[in-house]
Formats: C-alpha cells, structure tokens, sequence
C-alpha cells in the first residue's frame, strides 16, 4: 500500500501520511546528510526562504555583469577587438539571463492552488530552458563576428585598455560565479548553478582576451578572431553542458543516489516496516520523493 508522502526540501523530509512523525507535531521536518538524521522546526515556508536567497543572488548578479558589459563595451568602440566584442556580447548575454530566473523565483513564493498543486516551481526549468536559448544566440553572434573578421580583417588597437577590459571581465564573472553557485547548491536550483558555471567559464574567456591583445602587440594581428572563435566555441560548450542539465530536471531526472538517500530515510520513519518502491523529481529548488511502503 502507499505509506508515506515526503515532502523534500533538499534532502529533508516532511511526514505527511497517518500521523507519523518520530513523534512530532504537523510541520516538522526531518533532515539526511550522509548517514545521519535530525529534525529542525519553524513557521516559515522554507521554500519561501531560499527563493529569498535565490533573489538576492540574482539581483546582484545582474548588477555586477551590467557594469562589467558596459565598461567592456567602451573599449570595443574605441578598439575594434572582435575578440572583446564576443566577450562582451555573451557578458550582456550573461546579465539578461538574470531576468528569467528573477521571474522565475518570484513566481516560485507563490503558495499551491487547486489548480497548481505543486505550486509554481516548474517556472524555474522555463527559465533553464530561457536562459539556454539566450546562451546559444549569443554563441552565434560571437561565432559569425569573428569569421567575418578573419574575412575582412580590421585593425585593432589600445591594446592596453583591450587587456584592462579582458581583466575587468574576468574579475565580474568570477564574483558572479561565486554568488550564484554558492546560493544555487544552498536552495538546490539546478539553473542557478548552471548559469553560476557559465559565468565561472565566462571569466577565462574574458583572460583569452588579454592573450589575444598580446598577440596583436607581438605582430599577429589574426590572433583577434582567432581568440572571437575560441570564446564562440566556449559558449557552445556551456550551452550544451546548460541544456543536458536543465532538461534532466524537466524530465523528472534526479542526481545519482538521491533515492537511496529517500528510501534510507523512510526505513527510519515508525510505521515503515519496508519501502517497496521510492520515486522523486524536482519542481523548482524543491525534490518530492514518493515512497511506497508496508
């Protein structure tokens, strides 16, 4: 017979069925880190929370990447680097995909209704979907700049500032990375974390920037588009690793073990004398786990 319902907030637990609870009231939550267990209790939604947290993340980001997208984009004017503009058009690329997750999270906080049981978590995959797209136009823009340049060739020049706008680059998407993975493995946002990613990887783009300076400085002006293709390739890189991760999420595909984790904790729940079958899926920063049990 179907048992337990649980309710997973990371790899915590919510018993729902029969009045089961390892003699707790209504609204506790248990909680699985490795082998151990514990209980924590409170009166806030913790999926309102982390979505806070998530917010907060993104508001930031996009701050950061804005500034960053607009110092390069003064340089690109007065240098002609293609190489930069690639980078620049995937930082502005970068920034916009904080719009998506913003809504995303936004709608997440709002509470089930009849109609969506589950809430509104799902928004958080669209916004994965969202923010790939973005990725990938970016990715050809960049890539059809650079083989126009290797066509026509065009000087470039102010190559001190071209390294000073490859550094600022990277220093702007590495703080981004940092905010955004960091947050994303606290609430468990799989688009979160994957942008956080492309911004880490975004970041030694922007250095290819300073090595392509160098070589039009050493004479070899081709090194330009040269390094406009590598960054182009990079992106595609990111889209492809972005989308393999965003659509497992969407087709109810979970993280190597997390059902062990589920049906190790069920066994320690009282009125479970054995798990027949344990299932889980995410919506949103949040994992369900449906264990059936005698």
């Amino acid at each position: 017979m179907r048992g337990k319902v649980l309710d997973w907030f990371g790899f915590g637990g919510q018993d729902h069925a029969h009045g089961h609870s390892h003699g707790h009231g209504p609204g506790s939550y248990g909680h699985v880190e490795g082998e151990g267990h514990g209980h924590t209790h409170g009166v806030i939604d913790p999926s309102i929370v982390t979505t806070e947290r998530g917010i907060w993340a993104i508001k930031w980001s996009f701050v950061i990447l804005a500034v960053t997208a607009v110092l390069q984009c003064l340089v690109v004017a007065i240098s002609g680097s293609v190489a930069l503009l690639a980078d620049t058009i995937h930082n502005i690329a970068d920034a916009t995909t904080a719009i998506p997750l913003w809504i995303a999270f936004a709608l997440a906080r709002r509470k089930p209704t009849p109609t969506f049981t589950y809430g509104l978590g799902r928004v958080e995959d669209l916004a994965g979907v969202t923010i790939v797209l973005i990725i990938l136009f970016s990715a050809l823009v960049a890539g059809y700049e650079a083989i126009d340049r290797l066509i026509r060739p065009q000087p470039v020049t102010q190559l001190g500032w071209l390294a000073g706008a490859g550094i600022v680059g990277f220093l702007g998407n590495e703080a981004v990375a940092v905010f955004r993975i960091r947050v994303g493995r606290q609430i468990n946002s799989a688009a979160l974390i994957a942008d956080g990613y492309h911004a880490r990887t975004d970041g030694l783009t922007s250095l290819a920037v300073v090595i392509g300076a160098l070589g039009v400085w050493l004479g070899y002006p081709i090194a330009d588009p040269i390094i406009g293709l590598l960054i182009a390739a990079a992106i595609f890189v990111i889209v492809w690793q972005s989308a393999r991760s965003v659509l497992t999420r969407m087709l109810d595909g979970v993280e190597p073990g997390i059902v062990d984790e589920i049906r190790h904790a069920a066994k320690h729940v009282l009125g479970i004398d054995q798990v027949m079958d344990a299932k889980a899926r995410w919506v949103g920063h949040k994992l369900h786990a449906d264990v059936t049990s005698l």
